[in-house]
């Protein structure tokens, strides 16, 4: 178990460097979160998880995946998306490290991500902010928002 204080280690992958092990733990967090808590229907099987340059980031806690994010190459853009913590796991801030650590991967390019509304906030702490009207998706309020780069 991570430390009180202490920053929980973040582990990187691209697709084709996963375990099954470690793919399965991923997309059964995101069944979880996103399945199970907000009754869409499979969104985190989109198809982009194993395009070229999609990277994986994960904390694991006690050997289990607490938290993920996923960082996608659009061509002018880069996206954050997929972020989820389970349930156990979260007021810890791993999703916060998650995000600071692609952030920090992406550099100084521009960042796109489609927040749930009532994380606007949270999401403007790291630099991002609106860049559009709010839509739904799979029935939860969301919002566009960027931040830009500096490359």
């Amino acid at each position: 178990m991570t430390e009180p204080g202490t920053e929980p280690a973040v582990r990187v992958a691209r697709f084709e460097e996963l375990t099954t092990a470690q793919l399965y733990a991923l997309l059964r967090l995101r069944v979880d979160v996103f399945v199970v808590e907000q009754e869409c229907p499979y969104p985190e099987l989109d198809g982009r998880d194993d395009e070229p340059g999609t990277e994986h980031l994960w904390v694991e806690v006690d050997g289990a995946v607490a938290a993920t994010v996923r960082i996608l190459t659009d061509p002018d853009t880069m996206i954050i998306g997929r972020v989820a913590t389970a349930e156990g796991h979260r007021g810890h801030g791993y999703a916060a490290v998650l995000v600071r650590e692609a952030i920090t991967r992406i550099g100084g390019r521009r960042i796109r991500i489609g927040a749930q509304a009532h994380l606007e906030g949270w999401y403007g702490r790291f630099g991002f902010v609106r860049s559009g009207p709010d839509y739904d998706e799979d029935g939860i309020r969301h919002l566009p928002m960027v931040r830009e780069g500096s490359v």
